[in-house]
């Protein structure tokens, strides 16, 4: 089955190149369950976002929410308090982008019995 695309024949370039490179970094394992987190709390401290990230390193974390910032789907602010207090939240950006990603956690819920019923016939196939 083939799928069909309606793209322009003259498509942007430079929107092709963005596409590919934002659905690599997105659909990279932290920067989804980052956005996750973000999008269900809202505004939080570093520290809240790493316990909620589960097995996320703190050097990873920082190079996701950075990376995420430089994207436009965060915003970072510092509070001028001793210590000082930096908070993350989703940017308008950011918020839509996981309203877009709300699609596929949608078809991964209507999916799962069949993705898993595949895996598990092929798991028990003798491969040679």
């Amino acid at each position: 089955m083939a799928v069909s695309h309606d793209y322009p024949e003259d498509l942007d370039p430079r929107v092709e190149a963005l596409v590919t490179e934002v659905i690599g970094r997105v659909a990279d394992k932290w920067t989804m369950i980052t956005l996750e987190v973000l999008t269900e709390h809202g505004e939080l401290r570093f520290s809240k976002i790493a316990q909620l990230v589960e097995g996320i390193s703190q050097k990873m974390l920082t190079q996701t929410l950075r990376q995420m910032e430089r994207d436009g789907l965060v915003i970072r602010t510092i509070h001028p308090v001793i210590p000082p207090k930096v908070e993350y939240r989703l940017t308008e950006l950011g918020l839509t982008l996981a309203e877009a990603f709300c699609g596929v956690w949608a078809w991964a819920a209507q999916n799962i019995d069949r993705i898993t019923a595949s895996r598990a016939a092929f798991d028990s196939r003798s491969i040679d």
